[in-house]
């Protein structure tokens, strides 16, 4: 999903494994692992992606910065 945010482009996600997908403006990717279904679904209706990532994600949920 494209997210219309200044610090995030897209959000994808792989619920059988919870693993939440954030790529974001400066195209640096992360992966987030353990984000239930709820948490998934908040950040996409959330009308700050950037503010609820700051909020809910980050520093919540371990991850790994992705390779690009």
């Amino acid at each position: 999903m494209r997210a219309l945010s200044t610090a995030i482009c897209e959000i994808s996600y792989d619920e059988p494994h919870r693993k939440l997908f954030v790529r974001f403006s400066d195209g640096d990717e992360y992966l987030y692992v353990g984000v239930p279904p709820p948490v998934h679904r908040a950040f996409v209706k959330a009308s700050s992606k950037g503010a609820f990532f700051s909020r809910r994600i980050r520093d919540q949920y371990p991850y790994n910065k992705l390779a690009g």
